[in-house]
């Protein structure tokens, strides 16, 4: 994976994921944890994706999906502290994490449809 915040970040997060899934998978929870195993490892692999576009319409693409994942990603945390499966200290951590990427997300969409 290139060596950039955005990428750094995703790929970070990923593994909380997949941290947060085992955890939930432990405590007999399959049902949210698959949906948010999908979407938190899916903003990282769309972001690599995006690194070999096939132009800068397809890069935008990559990212936009990228940005939706977290955006899912974001509504399955709050679903999990709601439920009492995440404390509130998970969950904000998680939830910045996942609002820093989409923060991250959007400028890079914006900076490349503005140099469009």
């Amino acid at each position: 994976m290139r060596n950039d915040e955005l990428s750094n970040q995703s790929i970070d997060f990923a593994v909380s994921i997949v941290n947060l899934v085992k955890d939930l998978k432990a405590n007999h929870e399959s049902v949210i944890s698959n949906q948010i195993g999908r979407s938190g490892t899916s903003i990282g692999a769309n972001i690599c994706e995006a690194q070999y576009a096939h132009g800068k319409a397809d890069f935008i693409a990559k990212l936009q999906i990228a940005l939706k994942e977290a955006n899912e990603t974001g509504y399955w945390l709050e679903l999990l502290n709601r439920t009492g499966y995440l404390t509130d200290a998970q969950y904000k951590a998680l939830d910045s994490a996942c609002t820093s990427i989409r923060v991250m997300l959007i400028s890079s969409i914006n900076t490349v449809k503005q140099n469009t």
